[in-house]
């Protein structure tokens, strides 16, 4: 029994929330409703939706009135389609308070033990730094961020997420680095992905001292490529048949051991086979690194430098290759380049790679990465420095070089021959023995089938920590009697053999220079003030949802109930995530129509692929293989055919009509083209074009017709809380955005989660683990991350948005939000026109914007209006998608109408600069919007040779004052010359610092 807002209930029931519930008849409900009624007028309190909701109840009827219309209901009935609406109550329990919902959130996650776990895997507790869980994780500043692709005002992270690919490179010694990727599996799969497409052959082979979840990941991945994998003992592989794209070997392995692969690496590149090296990090402070054994690709996780263990994530993987590789290096890269000035500057390089212009030929579906955790790891070493990565990882071989000459000396063998920090024990007693010992001490340890046991130290460890695993496996000896004998800690040392590191890292002033906490900050906070986040100004970019992330959704992901808990802990330990999975999946249900939920997918391009696995897998049982075939819309976010052909698909465009509409007619034809093999439809709802398709349901009637599933990408889910609900007018499969919708914070790039909601038929085909049993179906596809339920530490965001917000306020967000859409559209009306609107005249929660005819008038394009906002102190909206020279905004419900009314009086503005340049009035070449943004630098210079004032430059409006001016810290950024020009890491300008 638990307590929500006074009253006792059980787990899974709806809490009684008033008086009727308890009389439990006709007559006491009325008297109930009518006392309720009263107390509330007597008592009133504050309701969560009311700080989510920007506008006030005035600045609604004002918008309404603006439209023409009586009521939000009014407004909403009309926009969406009258058969696809949801007109009863959400089955969710009514909102807690801000305050309720603390205290019950800590009730629900001390339900987790937080016990020593030592089982490794590729999952070590750590030393978060105080300053950067406070100034960077617990900062809105850096968690409200978007993807930097407004390099201008996005300086900060750039600069952070460069650090990041710099220490990767340096201590993996490959040439360049990508700024992160989902996690390890994840990382190791898009490697082997990169082998396959650079020779084109048809075999992987993995090593059999992998961790087993990364083995999974891979051979999933695998299986939709159709790549066969062997998983071998990786001395006996043999490449002489020249058909292996790439090998996949751990370094040190699953068991802890340090081997020498040259002559494995030396073998496979004479039969022409790329090799891939899963790392550790902080090993590498003391190993070789991966380079000296000639590996050409190196992946892992970064998470054991200062990011928590999170039950799973969210953590960032690294990804590191040869120079040769990197144009088909998956995920964002940074890259320096120069600003019109001249300047240095950094932006995202290389982005023709990527899947919003390749769509299915490109090198990756992945979208969204693990910014926010690369900047804490790139924080952590920046922090500590090279000698201070050094000690910590010391320390940490050290401590396990102590453990394994005591459990020697007490009976028990130790296996490796050599290792880093992990020890494969058989122990003198027996298993289960050491296992229950273990367990009164409240330890964890690795458990092999056959009889031994692993121990992972970590650098939380202390030396009391070393005498009580002595003594769990039956060791007599005493730590202090262990360093008093000569030579302690000597034998088996990294330090005393061939494996000892000898070049340098990290020699950058960068990691040199901030070691104190003061100087740290103030780095840190150099770095926020060049970025604009929500903290400054909306961020109206379509198909995003940069909505409110309020803080008392993000408080509980600073909870050590939550964040201290190794993945792979046995669930008995993890009643408190358990039973947040469990009512966060029930409210997910109701919101969507949908009969399971799996969270295991750790972004939205992630929950695509897992969800086009699941029908395919649907297919398959069946008896339907030759089912392949994936219609997907032009308009269609470029994720969908990346992630349709890495799950085996051939995708097949469907025309878009003139009025953003799907081509019936074409829909039509291709649907009876690919009868036979017809395996989905894959849309967006409302359409990326920002319109509520009258024709859904008939489209989704009309797949399944012909053998198809419907997958409907949860990007615009925004839009349709608690009016209308895919699982009922026809989608099989949705996955949610919930770094969208469901109001976990961008991060500048990451986390996200991407969690897939299923009808009942697909449910036994969800995602699965090799090490944790999840309760699910052997038909299951796969795997799909490394943790078995993704990014689990930030899912008490949403958990907490939903609790906080009930039925109601849920309904009214989404109803809002399609009124500041709409009011903005109409207010730009005479300006900019509306691209698309349905049959009601409407938008949905988006609209488009066309300035395509500028171009031909003016000579100024999306982009130059996009530079001219940074002027005016916005982000710009998503520009030239889904159609090219377009803008597309998304204002969300969370900013109340003198938001909306700044920034449509910016974009007013700059119309009027654009007709002065088609009057004649105003250079093409020489104006306001070409030479955006304006630097203080420019606009303080003694020289000022434009002809245009400066005061025009850098405030053109009265809204923007010296008070509250967004300086962005470079002009504009020159991208040929940085694609021309690719560097993408920090120059050693210190060679001699740890050499």
């Amino acid at each position: 029994m638990f307590r929500v807002c006074g009253v006792l209930r059980s787990a899974g029931t709806t809490p009684m929330t008033t008086l009727g519930g308890i009389l439990g008849s006709k007559g006491g409900l009325c008297v109930a409703r009518t006392a309720s009624s009263a107390a509330s007028k007597m008592f009133p309190k504050e309701e969560f939706q009311s700080r989510h909701i920007g506008p006030r109840d005035f600045e609604q009827r004002e918008m309404l009135d603006f439209l023409g219309y009586k009521s939000l209901d009014e407004l909403t009935d009309k926009a969406v389609p009258a058969n696809i609406q949801y007109k009863k109550k959400l089955d969710i329990s009514e909102p807690l308070s801000e305050y309720d919902l603390i205290t019950r959130i800590r009730e629900v996650s001390e339900k987790n033990e937080i016990w020593r776990s030592y089982i490794g895997m590729g999952y070590y507790n750590c030393c978060v730094p105080h300053p950067i869980m406070r100034n960077i994780f617990e900062n809105p500043g850096w968690t409200t961020q978007y993807t930097p692709y407004q390099p201008e005002i996005a300086q900060g992270r750039l600069e952070s997420l460069l650090n990041f690919q710099t220490m990767v490179s340096d201590l993996t010694g490959m040439e360049v680095a990508n700024a992160s990727l989902l996690d390890e599996g994840t990382a190791a799969a898009e490697a082997l992905s990169l082998c396959f497409r650079q020779n084109k052959r048809r075999r992987l082979v993995l090593s059999d001292q992998l961790h087993p979840q990364t083995v999974s990941v891979v051979q999933t991945r695998a299986d939709s490529l159709g790549l066969a994998v062997d998983v071998v003992d990786i001395n006996e592989a043999d490449f002489s048949n020249r058909d292996v794209a790439g090998v996949l070997i751990q370094y040190p392995d699953t068991n802890g051991s340090v081997h020498d692969f040259t002559a494995v690496v030396d073998q496979a590149h004479e039969n022409g086979t790329l090799v891939v090296m899963a790392t550790d990090l902080m090993a590498l402070t003391l190993l070789r690194p991966p380079s000296d054994m000639g590996a050409d690709i190196a992946v892992g996780s970064a998470q054991r430098l200062g990011v928590p263990l999170g039950y799973g994530g969210p953590h960032a993987g690294f990804f590191a290759c040869r120079q040769s590789l990197v144009r088909l290096m998956p995920g964002r890269m940074i890259g320096v380049t120069r600003d019109a000035s001249g300047g240095d500057a950094y932006r995202l390089a290389l982005q023709t790679r990527e899947q919003h212009i390749r769509r299915d030929k490109a090198t990756s579906n992945i979208c969204t990465a693990q910014a926010l955790l690369a900047n804490m790891a790139a924080m952590y070493a920046v922090y500590h420095g090279p000698q201070g990565l050094r000690d910590i990882a010391l320390k940490i071989h050290n401590m396990t070089l102590v453990l394994a000459d005591g459990l020697h000396a007490g009976g028990s063998e130790v296996l490796n021959p050599l290792f880093f920090d992990t020890i494969k024990v058989r122990p003198k007693l027996s298993q289960a023995d050491v296992v229950s010992r273990a367990a009164e001490k409240r330890i964890n340890l690795r458990v092999f089938e056959d009889g031994c046991l692993g121990v992972s130290l970590d650098e939380t460890v202390k030396l009391t920590d070393v005498q009580d695993l002595l003594a769990v496996f039956g060791s007599e000896e005493t730590v202090d009697s262990l360093l008093s004998q000569p030579g302690a800690g000597t034998a088996g040392s990294i330090k005393e053999s061939a494996f000892r590191r000898t070049s340098p890292y990290l020699t950058h002033a960068v990691f040199n220079s901030h070691h104190s906490e003061a100087r740290l900050v103030r780095y840190m906070k150099t770095l926020e003030n060049k970025d604009v986040s929500l903290v400054h100004s909306m961020i109206p970019l379509g198909s995003c949802t940069m909505k409110l992330n309020g803080t008392t959704e993000m408080m509980p992901c600073s909870f050590r109930h939550f964040t201290e808990i190794h993945p792979f802990a046995p669930q008995s330990q993890t009643r408190g995530y358990q039973q947040m999975f469990a009512e966060l999946e029930h409210d997910l249900c109701a919101v969507t129509g949908y009969d399971r939920i799996s969270f295991q997918p750790n972004s939205g391009a992630q929950g695509e692929y897992a969800g086009l696995r699941a029908i395919q897998s649907y297919h398959e049982n069946r008896g339907e293989q030759n089912r392949n075939i994936c219609l997907i819309p032009v308009s269609a976010h470029g994720t969908n055919p990346a992630s349709a052909q890495m799950a085996g698909m051939q995708v097949e465009p469907i025309n878009v009509s003139k009025d953003g509409l799907i081509d019936m007619a074409h829909l039509k034809a291709k649907v009876d083209e690919f009868k036979k093999d017809l395996s989905c439809l894959m849309i967006t709802y409302p359409s990326t074009n920002g319109v509520f398709e009258e024709t859904v349901a008939d489209v989704c009637h009309l797949v399944h017709e012909h053998g198809g599933q419907v997958y409907l990408d949860g990007a615009n889910m925004n839009a349709q809380v608690g009016l209308c609900r895919p699982g009922d007018y026809g989608s099989d499969v949705s996955h949610l955005n919930l770094h969208k919708t469901f109001c976990i914070p961008h991060g500048g790039g990451g986390p996200g989660m991407g969690p897939i909601g299923v009808k009942a038929h697909l449910a036994p085909f969800l995602p699965g683990h090799p090490v944790v049993n999840m309760g699910g179906d052997e038909r299951s596809f796969g795997v799909v991350s490394a943790a078995p339920y993704g990014s689990s530490a930030i899912l008490p965001i949403s958990w907490a948005y939903i609790k906080m917000m009930g039925p109601q306020g849920l309904r009214k967000a989404t109803q809002v939000a399609i009124l500041n859409a709409n009011y903005m559209s109409k207010k730009l009306e005479g300006h900019y026109p509306t691209l698309f609107r349905g049959s009601t005249g409407l938008c949905a929660h988006e609209f488009i914007i066309d300035v395509r005819e500028l171009k031909k008038t003016a000579k100024i394009e999306a982009v130059d209006i996009a530079k001219r906002l940074m002027d005016y102190g916005f982000h710009a909206p998503t520009m030239s998608w889904p159609v090219a020279g377009t803008l597309m905004i998304e204002p969300t419900e969370s900013e109340d109408k003198l938001e909306l009314d700044r920034f449509c009086e910016a974009l007013i503005s700059i119309r009027q600069e654009i007709r002065e340049i088609e009057e004649g009035r105003m250079d093409t070449r020489v104006n306001p919007l070409k030479m955006a943004p304006h630097t203080q630098q420019q606009v303080i210079s003694s020289e000022w040779d434009r002809p245009y004032p400066r005061e025009q430059a850098a405030f053109p409006a009265p809204f923007v004052r010296a008070e509250n001016k967004i300086w962005p810290s470079v002009g504009r950024i020159d991208d040929l010359y940085g694609d021309k020009h690719l560097v993408c890491t920090c120059p050693p300008i210190l060679p001699e610092f740890n050499a």
